[in-house]
Formats: C-alpha cells, sequence, structure tokens
C-alpha cells in the first residue's frame, strides 16, 4: 500500500470510516522517513549526488519524494530566481545543477526556511529525476521515481475466468490469469499471451518504466492505441507476469467472472 495516495490512507486527507482512532492533526499531512539504502545520481558522466543519509518525504495525496542532505551533492549548485509556495512546507529556492559539462535548469530545489511545522526540511534537497540522466538505487539503476518502501506488489494465480473485447470483438479469454495488486491502484488482470488473439496485436514504439515492475513495452490492440503492455524482463518480486498481457484503453473492456472492472491508469512514468 502508499501512505499517501488513494482515499482513506493512513495520511491521505481523507480518513477511513473503519477504524477506532481519529488522527489528531492537519488534514495535510508530512511524514519524514529515512530512505534505507544508498542513492546516487550523474549527469554528463559525473556523479551529482552519494548518499546514505536520504529522506523520504511522504505527503497527503502526493507521490513520495527524496530529499538529501545539501552536503551529500557533490555537483555545483547555481541559486535561479525561479521559486514557488507550499503553504505546509514554506518557499521553495531552485538550483542549476551542473556537472559534466551540463547544465539542468532548475533540476534542484529546497526549503531554506521552511515552516515550523516542517522545520527539519532544512539543509536537505531534493531533484527532479528525469532531469538526471541516471539514478542508482544502490548498484542498481532506477529511474521515474524512488521506490516507497511502503507500497508493496502481490501477484496470484486465478481461475476466474477473464475476458477482454474491443467493441463488443474479444480479444483474449482465458481461466490462466494473473492478479496483480499494487498499492492504491486497481488490481490488473494479465493475461498469458497464448490466450491473446495474435492477430489483433501490433508493436507500439512506447515504453514506460515502473521502479517496482521494470521496462514496459506496449502493443496496439484491435486498433486501440497502447491497448496492452508487458514486462519483457519483469523485477525479480514478480517474475510471474513475464510473457502475460494487461489491458487498458477506450473502447477496450476487461471482464472477470462476467462483470466489468475498474481500468483506470495513472500517468505513465
Amino acid at each position: 500500500m502508499s501512505l499517501t495516495l488513494g482515499r482513506h490512507r493512513p495520511l491521505s486527507s481523507t480518513e477511513p470510516a473503519t477504524v477506532n482512532y481519529e488522527v489528531n492533526g492537519p488534514r495535510h499531512r508530512l511524514f519524514f522517513d529515512p530512505f534505507p539504502r544508498r542513492i546516487r545520481a550523474f549527469l554528463g558522466g559525473e556523479l551529482v549526488l552519494d548518499s546514505v543519509r536520504a529522506m523520504l518525504l511522504h505527503e497527503s495525496n502526493l507521490m513520495v519524494v527524496l530529499y538529501l542532505p545539501r552536503e551529500d551533492v557533490l555537483a555545483t549548485l547555481t541559486a535561479t530566481e525561479h521559486t514557488t509556495h507550499c503553504p505546509f512546507k514554506g518557499g521553495a529556492s531552485y538550483w542549476d545543477v551542473e556537472a559534466g559539462g551540463q547544465r539542468a535548469s532548475n533540476a534542484a530545489w529546497g526549503y531554506i526556511e521552511p515552516q515550523p511545522e516542517a522545520s527539519w526540511l532544512g539543509g536537505y534537497v531534493a531533484f527532479y529525476w528525469d532531469k538526471m540522466d541516471a539514478w542508482f538505487d544502490e548498484d542498481e539503476e532506477t529511474g521515474a521515481h524512488p521506490r516507497d518502501p511502503y507500497t508493496r506488489i502481490d501477484v496470484r494465480r486465478t481461475s476466474r475466468p477473464v475476458e477482454i473485447s474491443v467493441c463488443g470483438e474479444v480479444v483474449a479469454q482465458t481461466r490462466r490469469a494473473l492478479v496483480l495488486s499494487e498499492g492504491h491502484l486497481p488490481n490488473r488482470f494479465y493475461v498469458p499471451r497464448g490466450d491473446v488473439r495474435e492477430e489483433l496485436l501490433e508493436v507500439s514504439p512506447t515504453h514506460s518504466y515502473c521502479p517496482y515492475k521494470g521496462v514496459a513495452s506496449y502493443l496496439h490492440v484491435a486498433g486501440v492505441r497502447d491497448g496492452a503492455w508487458y514486462y519483457p524482463e519483469p523485477y525479480d518480486g514478480v517474475r510471474l507476469i513475464a510473457d502475460h498481457l494487461a489491458f487498458h484503453g477506450e473502447d477496450l473492456e476487461v471482464r472477470v467472472a462476467g462483470d466489468p472492472i475498474e481500468t483506470a491508469m495513472p500517468p505513465r512514468s
């Protein structure tokens, strides 16, 4: 699960009804928690940051953000005129990052004088992940955003009948699907590729990255652009989903035991 994203999570702004406690605090909640491993980032082939003291900021209804002590930044930071303001954290200052002959504009930010209730943010800096060339969690390259240690993924086999259709045309039928449960997201049903009508699939150039599952490749399905995705080399914790497809898209319907299921997707990362 995630602490912050989705309705009724422990740090979301909407408290669950099925509890025997009340949270005595603001509706918008901040939780600063140690990141458990070494983290590094590179730009232009040079090391930008290297830290075993990084922290994760969990904030109501937002994706987790990695912060690290300013002392663990090895690249040159040049202050810019850009600023933003958060009513819960204070005014944010921004810096250009210079390394390896490259300059990433407004790639880092921090709260020099944070709000008193977030005073622990002082002295820490955060970076836009997509403005760095590469990130490493220990010695494994990662991307998109840091792993949230409170997000869990489970994969289970199911014999429930799963049917995929596009505008009424059946694309896949199976009783050998896998159910992937990931944090606050709706369940995804992954269908063995052998149970999908291959003639309705077309290779797409689209790829996306998930820090929990790996690099996804996409397929057009019966005219639905990027209607299916799969992980050619899924990470260890989700190895079962290799050679399986998941589906989502306009005019594409997923039914489990005859009932349509939620297929809303978050923005690709």
